[in-house]
């Protein structure tokens, strides 16, 4: 399982679906099989940057997830601060830019087909980024197979002309992929779902 960490917010987002923001990477994985056994299962973020608040949500959900799910693998690319001006005004201001998830994926996806870690690969995303890794595996190792896994409010038809099988996410399947409130932790604290997410 290998899943957009920034495809799939923005899907829930576009939801307005915040309630279901304590996502069980894992769970969801388990919960979007339809045959076979999790062999691993990697969650691709970046770490917010320019938002404070934010920022904390995010670094307790991922200490959630952690805490939660050790088997699971968080892979992270970075988050770039970009200057801009308008062209009329003059006025500055910074924006954020999440970098590299998509080559992350891409790379995993091409690593982990030939060292042969799986038969079936399903790709949460939309990013139509991720055609190519798909076309190179397809010719490569054509006895297998990739599955995209669309989050909400997502749709790529470039990826679903490259894959072998698509579906959608629908929210029954996210509602029954949530985190325990509170995660326990090995010492016994507690990670709590941030109030904004309820």
């Amino acid at each position: 399982m290998y899943v957009d960490g920034f495809n799939l917010y923005f899907g829930l987002k576009d939801s307005k679906w915040k309630r279901h923001y304590w996502l069980d990477i894992w769970q969801l994985s388990l919960n979007l099989i339809r045959s076979g056994n999790l062999v691993v299962a990697k969650y691709f973020t970046a770490n917010v940057k320019g938002n404070p608040q934010k920022e904390l949500r995010q670094q307790v959900f991922l200490a959630a997830l952690t805490h939660h799910r050790p088997s699971l693998q968080i892979i992270r690319g970075h988050y770039l601060l970009k200057r801009w001006q308008c062209r009329s005004c003059g006025a500055v201001w910074h924006a954020a830019e999440e970098k590299r998830t998509d080559v992350n994926i891409a790379t995993n996806l091409i690593a982990d087909a030939y060292e042969d870690v799986f038969d079936v690969a399903i790709l949460v995303s939309a990013d139509s980024d991720l055609v190519p890794p798909i076309e190179m595996i397809r010719s490569l190792w054509p006895a297998k197979r990739i599955v995209v896994a669309f989050p909400p409010k997502r749709s790529s038809k470039d990826l679903r002309s490259v894959a072998h099988n698509i579906f959608y996410i629908n929210e029954t399947t996210i509602r029954l992929s949530q985190l325990p409130n509170p995660v326990r932790k090995a010492d016994g604290s507690h990670i709590w779902k941030p109030a904004e997410w309820r």
